[in-house]
């Protein structure tokens, strides 16, 4: 038996008037999934414990089977991992959103954040500014690394875990309430700005009607994290497919696989095939039994605020990964299991990641059975299907 989870991040949603009531995902056209779902148990979970806060590193590690209350330590050190960032446990890790901000003439503190995702960088052209901002505020306590897209880390050595707010929480706000209270780091992000506003790729950007990438944001703080080995908790060898740092991160963490796949960027139109094919090859040539396909895209256009491209991202989801991966497992007469879910929501309302429960499809290859029911979150509350504690869904799943 193998086992494929297709984690669509922030796919689910609250219902929209203009979608006459629907979530994207409900009216969203996903036939592979309707088929599936057929034939499928669906149900509810919260994968966010109580009191933590909703972010795609709490529910990953949930929906992965490890507790956030065990095992969570801040988001940036679990993506400092991915990018091999050397940390010591006097570390502290930060991430570096490279940020679009108001270029009014306005002091710094009075200037709105516009865009979290600098309208999606690419990883090379947001490389050359955070070099720019590295030759300039880098130094003994403080280095940058380069990410992938807008994500970078900052490292600060003997550093403090502080409050930090994260950019996509307050887009179209004013940033000055939300700055962080140690002196240094708000300085450094004001620097950055002076450091990048006239960059001539920025300058380019603006040109070519893309947003200017002008400023750093710092959050998501933490110490280096210890993760117990997947194969070792779940016997199952794992391998991570995903175009973002954090799940690479996680995979790094848990001692998992992580696929390098070809045009993988966590946008909307990132390489849906290859990161089905990258699962379907872990599974049938390279010895894996279980594979953790990571699609970023319905999240951003949460952040984003698209209905319209929620929903595109939704159904590229079904018609570029689902169909194909179901289709390519059966060819090769692969008995399998299949999880469908988000890791949160990410209302287009909010803009913003909720803790509410989230809708969940176990597909098992080998039975029978035949309901007739769709994958929603309507639905999968009507199944009367629920689990309180996220991280126990994998083990239900495995076992």
């Amino acid at each position: 038996m193998k086992y494929v989870v297709v984690l669509g991040d922030g796919m689910a949603d609250e219902p929209l008037a203009e979608l006459r009531g629907k979530t994207p995902l409900s009216y969203a056209n996903t036939p592979a999934l309707d088929a599936i779902a057929q034939k499928s148990e669906i149900g509810m979970v919260r994968t966010v414990p109580e009191g933590m806060v909703p972010g795609s590193d709490t529910a990953n590690l949930s929906v992965l089977g490890y507790d956030p209350k065990v095992y969570y330590s801040g988001r940036s050190p679990l993506e400092a991992l991915s990018i091999g960032v050397p940390m010591k446990d006097t570390d502290v890790a930060l991430r570096c959103n490279v940020v679009t901000i108001s270029e009014d003439d306005v002091p710094f503190e009075e200037k709105t954040i516009i865009d979290h995702s600098s309208d999606e960088i690419s990883t090379q052209d947001c490389t050359v500014l955070l070099n720019a901002v590295k030759k300039e505020l880098e130094n003994e306590t403080y280095h940058f690394y380069p990410g992938t897209s807008y994500r970078h880390c900052l490292i600060w050595e003997n550093g403090q875990v502080v409050e930090l707010t994260p950019p996509h929480d307050v887009l179209g706000q004013v940033i000055g309430r939300y700055l962080p209270k140690d002196d240094t780091l708000r300085e450094m992000m004001k620097k950055s700005y002076e450091i990048l506003k006239n960059h001539p790729l920025n300058i380019e950007r603006k040109k070519n009607g893309l947003r200017p990438a002008n400023c750093c944001w710092f959050w998501g703080a933490g110490t280096k994290p210890s993760l117990a080995s997947f194969e070792e908790k779940y016997g199952k060898k794992g391998m991570m497919i995903s175009a973002v740092d954090l799940l690479k991160g996680i995979a790094v963490g848990a001692k998992m696989g992580v696929a390098s796949v070809e045009g993988a960027n966590g946008g909307l139109h990132t390489n849906y095939e290859g990161k089905m094919q990258a699962a379907v090859d872990a599974l049938t040539k390279d010895g894996y039994d279980f594979a953790y396909i990571h699609v970023e895209a319905p999240d951003e256009m949460g952040h984003q605020g698209s209905v319209e491209k929620k929903i595109q991202a939704i159904e590229y989801l079904d018609q570029r990964v689902i169909g194909p991966l179901t289709e390519a497992l059966e060819a090769k007469q692969v008995d399998y299991k299949l999880l469908v879910m988000p890791d949160h929501p990410t209302p287009i309302a909010l803009r913003t990641h909720t803790s509410a429960e989230v809708p969940y499809l176990i597909y098992d290859s080998t039975k029978k059975v035949q309901h007739d029911w769709k994958y929603n979150e309507a639905e999968a509350i009507l199944s009367g299907n629920y689990l309180a504690h996220g991280h126990e869904l994998m083990n239900y799943f495995l076992k």
